[in-house]
């Protein structure tokens, strides 16, 4: 039957009426603009039609304007808790773990899902209005700390040790200098929204930090 929203101004329940009554109706008034709208006083909503439900015309929903659909999308993607990936990578972080200088670096989204890399999609209402929003994350860029940027467009591939000394496939890097590196990666989200007559796009980027040793094979060895 419809959703019923509450006019402040009407001090009633109201909602569109299906089907309108005809121009011929006198609820008109001989009115050709805006729209017949049901008011209930009714104590609840569970009846279809209220005893005191009667008839109004209005030139606009009489719940009153439409909120800005950006503040809902916005609303939307803040329920959608978009955060930065946890890194993936070989060589692996932590105490002990160094890699071998001019071995392959594979990284990737350790924890894909859809708040870390989409798509991702939720909807924020206010009374009747709703937007709808959808975040994908474009792409991810690694800082590598040696002065390099890798970008992927890719989640990565999973680095298993059947690959031994292959190329990531997806997102990669090689390191030419032993080291301590800082390594970083920034998701850069891409949000579309619509709703209320209106679309757009929000745009925004989280960074994850982390840190990785790269070592030679004959200091390794002594």
């Amino acid at each position: 039957m419809g959703t019923w929203y509450w006019s402040y101004n009407w001090a009633c329940y109201t909602k569109y009426a299906e089907p309108q009554p005809p121009r011929s109706d006198p609820v008109w008034s001989g009115r050709t603009d805006g729209a017949i709208f049901w008011c209930s006083r009714g104590v609840t909503l569970s009846d279809p039609f209220p005893a005191d439900t009667v008839p109004r015309w209005a030139p606009s929903p009489p719940w009153g304007a439409p909120p800005d659909p950006e503040e809902l999308a916005r609303a939307a993607v803040e329920s959608m808790n978009l955060r930065a990936i946890e890194i993936g990578i070989v060589p692996e972080q932590g105490p002990g773990r160094v890699g071998l200088v001019g071995m392959p670096t594979w990284m990737w989204v350790q924890d894909r899902s859809g708040s870390t890399w989409g798509p991702i999609s939720r909807t924020a209402t206010s009374g009747p209005w709703s937007v709808t929003a959808t975040a994908e994350v474009d792409r991810i860029e690694w800082d590598m700390g040696d002065g390099t940027t890798v970008v992927c467009t890719t989640p990565g591939t999973p680095y298993e040790d059947r690959f031994g000394d292959l190329d990531s496939p997806d997102c990669g890097h090689r390191y030419e200098v032993q080291g301590h590196y800082p390594v970083s990666a920034t998701s850069y989200w891409v949000i579309n929204w619509a709703g209320i007559g209106q679309s757009g796009t929000i745009e925004m980027d989280l960074v994850r930090d982390g840190q990785i040793v790269m070592g030679e094979a004959q200091v390794l060895s002594q």
